[in-house]
């Protein structure tokens, strides 16, 4: 039987809590330094507070200390190890194979998405050098994801959702070479975000748009499929996102992977213990996104790149009828709530958008009017405030089952014992003088 792991980002404590409570069977977090998210750094204070509401649960914590370490950042990041360590820290996740070589303490060593991890050979010998679990490239086919998985016995992680990086995992120097900031040092400038003109060998543009910019990845439909292909972890991307996209987003796929392992209890069992209730039904269309691809997993594709904007323009909701002085109305069934934010594109391809202030029926006042609207303007929602609402307005937890024994002990007593799915138990043995019933119920109970 395999041990299934949804692997969930936090930029900080309380997005890790929720994180917790939403039914993270691990989470990924930046340490002090040293992290390929610079600016998603927590204290060592914190990671300790993590780590113990986690393994209440069975929940595993990992620092990602994903970045290439400078000769003279070493002993320092060998000091923060043995720190994390004592911490509670289960594993790091690591770019820089210097780490193998450090003196710390036994902790687990997983290989980043940074280490390129696209061939059987690499995979076998990041085991063979020590590593306990092994992030693979996002790029991957299907195919390609069951030749490594069938050459090592560590656990192989894969993505399920999130941004996507247009060159290889942990191969883009773009943001170095243009503007100084090294994506392997956590400072990515975000370069494949921009506007670019293709143009052909005589100069002339043959089309303008965010050429690089990706679509951002939704293997919803594909996770029974990559649990057959030997994927043991499932990791969602977003160490910089806020609250609510990874409260939602994990409660979804925690969802999706129960649905499998309740059909298949026999192959697979998750990895943490605990239920996990939220007062809302998961939708990661209503989160952060660019529009969404499996990507390669089925095969090389044109659709993974969002050429009309880097930002998330959200489900479509109607077309505008008419415009007036302070107001607008829209075709379609959608009902709006006031503080939805609602986008277009104007006529030079432009993404315009502005919040709603006021809703009267099928008629929308927003705070300021834009000059661009005109009828027949395709509007999308980017913030539905309704599920936003809808998220904050019951608080997530986490239950253990506990099973409760009592045991008559003859001519002693009783024990009342107590076990926690996770295995933890305490017992309460009491003494007590056990006398007849005066009227004995023992006829009526069948």
């Amino acid at each position: 039987m395999r041990s299934i792991e949804l692997l969930c980002p936090a930029k900080n404590a309380e997005t890790a809590f929720e994180a917790i409570r939403c039914g993270a069977d691990a989470v990924y977090i930046g340490g002090p330094s040293f992290g390929a998210r610079a600016a998603a750094g927590n204290s060592i204070e914190d990671i300790r507070s993590i780590c113990d509401f986690a393994h209440l649960f069975g929940v595993r914590i990992y620092i990602t200390l994903n970045t290439i370490l400078y000769d003279d950042e070493l002993r320092d990041a060998e000091k923060m190890v043995a720190q994390l360590y004592d911490a509670g820290v289960d594993a790091l996740i690591t770019q820089d194979l210097a780490l193998l070589k450090m003196d710390i303490p036994p902790i687990a060593l997983h290989a980043s998405t940074q280490m390129d991890t696209c061939t059987p050979e690499k995979a076998r010998f990041l085991e063979r050098a020590g590593y306990s679990q092994i992030v693979v490239a996002r790029e991957l086919s299907l195919r390609q994801l069951r030749a490594i998985t069938s050459a090592v016995s560590v656990p192989v992680e894969g993505f399920v959702h999130g941004a996507l990086c247009v060159s290889y995992s942990g191969r883009c120097y773009v943001s170095q070479h243009c503007f100084g900031r090294s994506a392997n040092r956590g400072c990515c400038a975000q370069f494949c975000r921009l506007n670019f003109d293709l143009v052909d060998a005589d100069g002339s543009v043959l089309s303008t748009g965010h050429q690089l910019s990706m679509r951002d990845m939704n293997r919803t439909k594909s996770i029974e499929e990559m649990l057959d292909a030997g994927v043991s972890s499932f990791k969602i991307e977003g160490r910089l996102k806020d609250i609510n996209y990874v409260r939602n987003v994990t409660a979804h796929y925690r969802r999706q992977i129960d649905a499998i392992i309740e059909r298949r209890p026999d192959e697979f069992r998750r990895s943490s213990f605990g239920i996990s209730k939220v007062g809302f039904v998961p939708q990661v269309e209503k989160s952060f996104n660019r529009g969404f691809t499996d990507y390669f997993l089925h095969g090389r594709r044109p659709d993974v790149v969002s050429m009309r904007t880097p930002k998330a323009i959200g489900a479509p909701v109607g077309a505008v009828r008419r415009v007036g002085k302070r107001s607008f109305t829209v075709d379609g069934t959608v009902e709006f709530a006031n503080g939805d934010g609602l986008c277009y594109f104007d006529a030079d391809g432009t993404l315009q958008g502005f919040r709603v202030n006021r809703v009267e029926g099928r008629e929308l006042f927003p705070l300021r009017l834009p000059a661009s609207l005109r009828p027949g303007t395709e509007l999308f929602r980017n913030e539905d405030r309704v599920f936003e609402k809808a998220l904050h307005r019951t608080p997530s937890e986490r239950l253990l089952r506990i099973n409760i024994t009592l045991t008559e002990i003859p001519g002693e007593g009783y024990a009342l014992q107590a076990v926690t799915e996770s295995g933890v138990e305490c017992q309460l043995d009491f003494t007590t003088e056990v006398q007849e019933a005066n009227t004995p119920q023992s006829e009526n109970i069948r």
